[in-house]
Parts: C-alpha cells; sequence; structure tokens
C-alpha cells in the first residue's frame, strides 16, 4: 500500500486504525478525526498498510495531532515515513518548529521521535492519567531536509538531563 493525503471522507477509515493502535478511552471516533480538519492548517496521510497521521500548521509552527500504527503494521518503518510525509508538509506550509506530546514510557515513539530531531522541551504531568506523563518534543524543520535528521535517543527518564520542569504549552485539543 502506499501513502495517500487523507481527508474529511477518512474519517472512518482513521478511526479504525487509531482504534487498532490505541487502548480504550484513547481512541478518537470518526467524528473526532473528522472535526481535525475543520481547524485551519490541518492535514493528515493514511497508508492502506495500517497507518496515520494528522498534524497542523499554524503561522510558523507545526503540530502532530495523532500518529497511529496498527499492531500488524509496526516495525515496518512506517511511522517514519509519515512523520517525514508530515514534517515535509509542515515545511513546505511555512512552519520552522514542529511539537508534539508523546507518552513519557513509550520508548518505541521517543526512539522514533529522537531519530527525527525531536528533543524534549517540557512535561505534561498526569496527561495520560494520573500515572502517565507526557513529554512535549520539539523538532526544527528545514526546507529540503524535514524528518531525516538524527538525533541520539531520547533517556525516558529524564529526557533533558535538567530538572524537569511543568511545560506551560496549552495542551491540543
Amino acid at each position: 500500500m502506499s501513502l495517500e493525503p487523507a481527508t474529511p471522507a477518512h474519517a472512518a477509515a482513521l478511526a479504525l486504525l487509531h482504534a487498532e493502535a490505541f487502548q480504550p478511552g484513547a481512541r478518537w471516533g470518526p467524528d473526532a478525526m473528522a472535526l481535525q480538519f475543520s481547524m485551519p492548517g490541518a492535514f493528515g496521510f493514511i497508508d492502506g498498510a495500517g497507518a496515520m497521521v494528522l498534524a497542523r500548521v499554524t503561522a510558523d509552527e507545526a503540530e502532530i495531532l495523532t500518529l497511529a500504527v496498527a499492531p500488524p503494521a509496526r516495525r515496518a518503518g512506517l511511522a517514519r515515513k509519515l512523520m517525514q510525509a508530515a514534517m515535509q508538509t509542515a515545511t513546505d506550509r511555512g512552519a520552522n518548529v514542529i511539537f508534539l506530546e508523546v507518552a513519557a514510557d513509550n520508548t518505541a515513539a521517543l526512539a522514533l521521535y529522537a531519530g527525527l530531531a525531536f528533543h524534549p522541551v517540557g512535561r505534561r504531568p498526569g496527561y495520560y492519567g494520573a500515572a502517565r506523563d507526557a513529554l512535549v518534543l520539539r523538532a526544527a524543520l528545514h526546507p529540503g531536509n524535514a524528518g531525516t535528521a538524527r538525533a541520539s535517543p531520547i533517556p525516558p527518564n529524564n529526557p533533558s538531563n535538567q530538572p524537569e520542569q511543568p511545560c506551560t504549552r496549552p495542551a491540543a485539543s
């Protein structure tokens, strides 16, 4: 299967992929998927092999809203391919930085994002429930090389190797 731009017409398929990838309570339904596309600057990609990403650009910043890879499709490079496409699209739309949130204990995702030059800039205590913090990650975007940089892995316990501070950036809806 191949990567293609996602549209509101893909809302049901995006929701099915999201349901395969996330636990109950964290899943986005078709209405939530369609709503994301109503936001200014929103875009996404879907891969028929079982993966999707939604993002948005506002002014010179971009945000990954969600990334999902169905369990049978994991470890095949789909997440990296989707992230690179989203980062390139964000760059093409004028963003020079991109943000995302990730569970602090999601080591596979942290390794992916570190490999795409994301660095921690904050922590949201209890973002994913009382016992699960989110890390806010940031990557610089540069025309022609979005998503191709390499960085060292982000350690899960103290990703910045500095005292952790609560993040003041508002949570994505």
